[in-house]
């Protein structure tokens, strides 16, 4: 033990144990501690014992209660010499005098460098520092204690030096306040010396030196910011002209409305700004002692417009505790802390253009208890003001990134379909994997893993693993925008698939088992969007192609040095890119910009059409009045030094003079 405090746990049922600490002194005859009996107490000498029962374990704390630092002069109840506690401990647990445990313990405690006493009143006179230095030793920062790596402190002993005597502080932090500076005379050396060195070198003694130049006074001057800067807007503004898709949603106060959600790292930040038409379904773990209220649901909300509307909140009670609770310690039932608290939250945005026209929040509340681990689940959704019985009418006339990708079964009575990547749960294996839509815009890469025997047929295989991936597009066409309607088939682009290669050649077939050519493992998504317009300033996206191919690899059983398993696994995957590709294919080049290359100012560091670039409109360096007056008196004088330079100008100016 080296420390003032020391923990350790009793196993078993404690009820009824008496705990009792004794000093245990060491017989100089023999070098043994005397054996102790079970009439002890909870305190001995400047110890204490304290105990935390439980029901199958109890912590047992021995703690120091004496002062641990070094005496100053005059002083009492301090430590004399470095090595403060040299001290023998012996914890007992008995029950009806018969003992069940014994703990013995060995102290060894040195004393504290920090200085905890009273600061003398006794002014300091601090020298000027630009003339001398401050102190002898800088790294002398504790009174009355040794400083570690100090060697220049006159408080550390011989004995605590030799600690730390290979790790001093070096330079003026460590006491060399006046080292010899490399323009001194006398501190040149044999090495990397100039032959000029004695003729430019100072002659001075070391109580002058440029290291008390640091200090100086000075006048300071705030810096102007540029004109062609915009300044950083540290607090939001007042919205009155709506909100644009990924504008953070403010409050009457005008701060941002939050939620809790996921970062990038995985965890969940509880004071993330909500943004206008981006849905999320997040879930976050808590217990009690992290337990943390959001924003109060009477907030009022500002709709963009500069009016503000107020929540509709409905309570409900959590009667499945199971869904929420994920981990549970057993506690006792009378010692248990229990709270009511927010197990989910469902926000409801209902919108029209740019404005929010009203906000329905569903609250699930349930006991939270101490040692429970709750998952806390928040759904934010944006419903168009033209939804009905909670279904989204897609009114958009563009797809809106993050949003589910449209896709159509042409060739069913039920027109709807899907278009799905993986999301694996438990063990990953394809069998447990469930199904989430395509995001827009974002693109993804998920698989499962497939489990396949030794003896497997290739050809079964590649109709197993095919029709795993088909089921992941269950749809003949895809929405060339996110309202698309099913009765137009213009709306809509089909879907080009290039099959996978089936391969006739059943390599295992013969003696080679677990060998399979050509397995169709990884399923390739493939769409091509672009920007067809804007609408009120937003950009509007269609897509323009959704093209769907497959890539071979050769599978292979993967064993030991004996195949005993029958079973092994193929992860098989889906990939999903969107491209962006121009609306319109880019106009061609003319002969002259073919030609003339160096006119061309994507192709040259000299861009001569540019020359008077700060001219025209373009330019926002500075403001185009002061431009254009710039301008103006560049040309004056050009125009000025053209007519002094002609010869008929100094014809005209010796006529006069004569």
């Amino acid at each position: 033990m080296s420390g003032p405090r020391v923990n350790s746990f009793f196993l078993g049922n404690s009820s009824g144990v008496n705990f009792s600490i004794i000093l245990s002194p060491i017989d100089e005859e023999t070098g043994k501690s005397q054996l102790a009996n079970c009439s002890g107490s909870k305190r001995a000498g400047d110890w204490n014992l304290n105990v935390t029962p439980g029901m199958n374990t109890s912590k047992v704390t021995i703690s120091l209660t004496r002062n641990l630092q070094l005496c100053l002069p005059n002083a009492t109840d301090c430590c004399t010499t470095p090595l403060c506690v040299v001290e023998t401990l012996q914890v007992l647990a008995c029950r009806d005098s018969v003992m069940l445990a014994h703990l013995l313990i060995q102290a060894e405690i040195y004393a504290s460098s920090s200085f905890t006493g009273n600061v003398s009143e006794n002014a300091t006179i601090i020298p000027n520092q630009v003339f001398q230095p401050l102190g002898s030793c800088p790294c002398d920062l504790t009174a009355g204690a040794c400083d570690v790596r100090c060697c220049c402190d006159p408080e550390c002993t011989s004995d605590l030096k030799q600690l730390f005597n290979e790790s001093c502080f070096t330079g003026v932090f460590g006491g060399d306040v006046n080292p010899p500076f490399d323009q001194l005379c006398s501190s040149q050396s044999m090495e990397y010396t100039p032959d000029w060195f004695p003729f430019l070198c100072v002659q001075s003694s070391l109580n002058n030196t440029p290291f008390l130049g640091y200090f100086y006074h000075g006048s300071t001057s705030t810096p102007r910011v540029p004109l062609f800067k915009i300044p950083l807007q540290t607090s939001p503004g007042k919205l009155l002209t709506g909100y644009r898709q990924g504008d953070p949603i403010m409050t009457e106060e005008n701060e941002y409305f939050t939620i809790p959600q996921q970062s990038m790292a995985g965890q969940c930040v509880g004071n993330a700004p909500v943004a206008y038409l981006q849905n999320f379904d997040v879930k976050c773990l808590t217990n009690l002692a992290s337990y943390k209220e959001g924003l109060p649901h009477d907030v009022r909300i500002n709709t963009g417009a500069g009016d503000f509307i107020q929540q509709n909140v409905i309570y409900r009670t959590i009667t499945n505790m199971g869904k929420f609770i994920t981990e549970s310690e057993s506690l006792p039932t009378a010692e248990v802390l229990c709270q009511n608290v927010t197990f989910a939250e469902r926000y409801t945005f209902i919108w029209k253009d740019k404005n929010i026209e009203q906000i329905n929040v569903t609250v699930f509340l349930g006991s939270l208890c101490d040692g429970e681990i709750l998952t806390q689940r928040f759904t934010v959704k944006f419903l168009s003001l033209k939804s009905t019985n909670a279904t989204e009418l897609f009114g958009n006339p563009g797809y809106q990134v993050g949003k589910p990708v449209r896709a159509a079964n042409m060739n069913a009575s039920d027109t709807f379909g899907s278009l799905n990547i993986w999301q694996p749960a438990g063990r990953g294996l394809c069998t447990s994997a469930a199904y989430t839509p395509v995001l827009f815009g974002l693109d993804s890469l998920s698989g499962c893993i497939l489990e396949v025997g030794i003896n497997e047929d290739c050809g079964l295989l590649r109709g197993k693993v095919t029709e795993k991936l088909n089921s992941l597009i269950q749809a003949t066409h895809i929405g060339k925008r996110d309202n698309s309607s099913y009765s137009d088939l213009n709306d809509w682009v089909e879907i080009i698939r290039l099959d996978p290669f089936n391969s006739d050649t059943n390599v295992s077939s013969g003696n080679l088992k677990g060998i399979c050519l050509d397995i169709p493992a990884n399923l390739n998504i493939r769409i091509i969007f672009a920007d067809v317009g804007a609408v009120q300033g937003i950009p509007q996206q269609e897509i323009l192609a959704v093209q769907i191919s497959y890539s071979t690899v050769i599978w292979q059983f993967q064993c030991g040095l004996i195949c005993e398993n029958s079973i092994s696994f193929l992860p098989i995957t889906a990939s999903v890119q969107f491209i962006k590709v121009p609306a319109q294919p880019p106009i061609p080049m003319t002969r002259f910009q073919i030609n003339y290359t160096e006119f061309d100012c994507n192709r040259n560091d000299v861009c001569w059409p540019q020359l008077l670039y700060p001219l025209t409109r373009f330019y926002t360096g500075e403001p185009y009045s002061q431009c254009l007056a710039k301008g103006l008196s560049l040309a004056f004088l050009v125009l000025l030094a053209a007519i002094m330079s002609n010869p008929w100008f100094s014809k005209l100016r010796n006529s006069s003079l004569v």
